[in-house]
């Protein structure tokens, strides 16, 4: 009796003491298993990763989604004919996330190995501009070229602080003249080995060399077919340019990948997240990087401290663009900058692609009632690729962008619709040969471009001199005689 008294009149145990006991009879193992099981799945999601839906898919991956005009001619007579644009898009198994994607295109995306052949072109404002050609007989063998006279050209336009070497643009570049283009890459001010040699450097909304370059390159082949292929950040100069010149455009016609189309929508979602923010600080870091190439110029016409403090592509603009360019903030840059309100102008075939999981330009800013209105222009989006990455197949050895362009432009040029410039304008076939900045003969001349280096083979040796030393940065001395030379040339 008394022990049945003293057990009921002990206090029970409370709930999470009996919980305690319990999660303490669990082996470690298993909450090891579980840690891992949720790291995966958190992982997963902050990755965006869709091996999952992949599998589902029965690895077919996902169709291509076109937005057009239902009465665009376009449509009918060339994009209803690429088969890329009918089928389905299918990463690569083991990239099936867009930062894998995009990852690997920056650091292991095997570009093909090939030398450009340079042109040194000086845009009559100061400024010099490397145009690099790759044609069908720098990469195929003599009996698989067939002579043509009006052998199309496309012109490449490289994304942000990208230039010809980037990976992206030599797979590019690379399969078009394997298919029979002649290839140049028009890189950026300051870019491509080339000092900056004007007052000012390009920015994304700035249309000018753009524009210079297609009236050179159609003055030389005033009858041969012209496209332009503008990428990422590249691709906003481009389609502002359509936009702008409208139906006086020099091109026969063109294709945006990964276009960003509003840059102040992009600059919001680029400081969203933490894996956004990491691309924001890769993209101002490689800023800097062109800023420090010419610290000389920076120094003197931009706050160059906040440059050097900048962590963000918006930090960098601040100090930089808007002072040189004279925008009163990055905003109004950034909206003034943007090619959205120029697509309704367009009046040349235009191809966009587009991935709805771009990490750097958010899908938000998609055209897709621009692009319902106007008969000139077809959007493609994919529910995956990535920014410019788009690697298909098991080895990763293809970038299904790539074909899909060179398909739409080789239909685009044998079709009924190709805006061709038969009659030129008098102002471009008889465009006056540009000057140098410092000799009074033109200063056009062919390089041959490997590994970085620029070997000149037709310019004089103090030419040369003259540029390596402007690369590596010039003495004051130096200074006072480019600026005196760049004075005089004015005149």
């Amino acid at each position: 009796m008394e022990m049945i008294t003293s057990f009921t009149d002990s206090p029970s145990p409370s709930p999470y003491q009996l919980l305690l006991r319990a999660l303490c009879q669990i082996p470690i193992s298993d909450y090891v298993i579980g840690l891992v099981l949720v790291s995966l799945v958190l992982v997963y999601d902050f990755l965006e990763f869709h091996i999952v839906q992949d599998l589902l898919s029965g690895f077919r991956g996902q169709r291509v989604d076109l937005t057009f005009n239902s009465c665009s001619e376009l449509y009918r007579e060339v994009v209803s004919k690429c088969t890329f644009l009918h089928g389905r898009y299918m990463s690569t198994p083991w990239l099936s996330s867009p930062h894998l994607q995009t990852t690997f295109l920056r650091f292991f995306g095997r570009p093909p190995v090939f030398d450009f052949r340079r042109e040194l072109f000086n845009t009559g404002d100061g400024g010099v501009v490397a145009l690099d050609w790759l044609a069908p007989s720098d990469v195929l063998a003599s009996d698989e070229i067939h002579q043509d006279a009006n052998r199309p050209i496309v012109i490449v336009i490289p994304g942000l602080t990208s230039d010809s070497e980037a990976v992206y643009i030599k797979h590019l570049v690379f399969y078009m003249a394997k298919r029979g283009w002649n290839v140049v890459v028009s890189n950026h001010r300051g870019l491509g080995g080339v000092p900056l040699t004007s007052d000012f450097f390009y920015n994304g909304g700035w249309t000018d060399d753009l524009r210079k370059v297609v009236k050179h390159i159609r003055s030389q082949s005033p009858d041969v077919p012209l496209f332009v292929v503008g990428t990422s950040l590249g691709a906003n100069m481009m389609v502002k340019y359509l936009g702008e010149d409208g139906k006086d455009i020099l091109i026969d016609g063109a294709a945006a990948v990964c276009c960003p189309w509003d840059l102040l929508l992009c600059d919001r979602y680029m400081g969203r997240n933490a894996v956004q923010r990491v691309y924001d600080k890769a993209l101002g870091d490689g800023l800097k990087r062109y800023a420090k190439m010419h610290q000389q110029f920076f120094t003197c016409l931009s706050d160059w401290n906040g440059i050097e403090k900048a962590r963000r592509v918006r930090e960098f603009d601040t100090s930089g663009t808007c002072l040189v360019w004279k925008f009163d903030t990055a905003d109004i840059y950034y909206r003034q900058s943007s090619c959205a309100d120029y697509v309704g102008r367009i009046k040349v075939p235009l191809l966009c692609i587009s991935s709805l999981d771009d990490p750097v330009c958010t899908k938000d800013a998609l055209v897709w009632d621009e692009c319902r209105v106007n008969k000139n222009v077809i959007l493609a989006t994919t529910q995956h690729g990535g920014h410019l990455g788009y690697f298909d197949g098991m080895d990763a050895s293809g970038v299904w962008w790539v074909r899909a362009v060179d398909e739409f432009l080789t239909v685009l040029s044998s079709s009924t619709i190709i805006r061709r410039q038969i009659k030129m304008p008098n102002s471009v076939l008889q465009a006056s040969p540009q000057k140098s900045l410092i000799y009074k003969d033109p200063y056009i001349g062919l390089v041959k471009k490997t590994d970085n280096m620029i070997h000149v083979d037709n310019l004089t040796e103090k030419t040369t001199s003259f540029m390596e030393g402007k690369t590596q940065g010039s003495s004051r001395i130096e200074g006072i005689i480019f600026f005196l030379r760049r004075f005089m040339d004015q005149f």
